[in-house]
């Protein structure tokens, strides 16, 4: 809930760059940020939530196979043509469809291990796109989940393309219901453990 915010704007010494960061006062998390420098245009996304249940349980749901199909928003059609096993390496095909528009992906996974895993778009819409999901244990059943992207358009109208099908809200509205997926998902699979 968006009671309040701040803009929090910082730069790192010796380099002409600055992030911008919006940030939920009341949860303090940051949401969305904007890094840009003379060289490139790197944008930055970041959101976190927390789950209620413990690190392993998280990470485990995150290493299922079909997790792609599973935290697709219910809208959204999404075709695997191929996703390995998540291990450094493992690769993820598929298409997202976008309304009547069918956006490829592939993707590589790499630094993969209980508390975190990457994802680098190494085909696609984006210029890049460098995705990494760390899980942190808060306490015994509390696990934060944080979503680092840095992702770069394209100059031009494949920039602009890119731009209308991954504007900062849509990334927003999709990261919270990952939240709502993964939240319900987890507890499901802790719920028929204890059964």
């Amino acid at each position: 809930m968006w009671l309040g915010c701040r803009i929090v704007v910082s730069s790192l010494p010796g380099f002409r760059l600055k992030t911008v960061r919006l940030i939920d006062v009341e949860d303090n998390h940051a949401v969305v940020g904007r890094s840009c420098c003379e060289e490139n245009r790197v944008s930055v996304f970041d959101f976190r939530f927390t789950v209620n249940a413990p690190l392993a349980a998280v990470s485990a749901f995150h290493f299922e196979p079909g997790i792609l199909k599973t935290l697709t928003p219910p809208l959204m059609i999404m075709q695997v043509h191929r996703f390995d096993p998540l291990a450094n390496g493992s690769i993820g095909e598929f298409t997202m469809w976008m309304g009547p528009v069918p956006v490829r992906w592939k993707a590589e996974h790499s630094n993969v291990s209980e508390r975190s895993f990457t994802d680098t778009q190494v085909a696609g819409p984006m210029k890049s796109w460098v995705h990494t999901h760390t899980f942190s244990a808060i306490d015994d059943n509390t696990t934060e989940v944080h979503e680092h992207i840095e992702f770069e358009h394209f100059g031009g109208l494949k920039g602009l393309w890119s731009r209308l099908l991954f504007p900062k809200p849509a990334l927003f509205a999709l990261f919270n219901i990952r939240k709502m997926i993964t939240r319900r998902e987890v507890a499901r699979r802790l719920e028929s453990a204890d059964s």
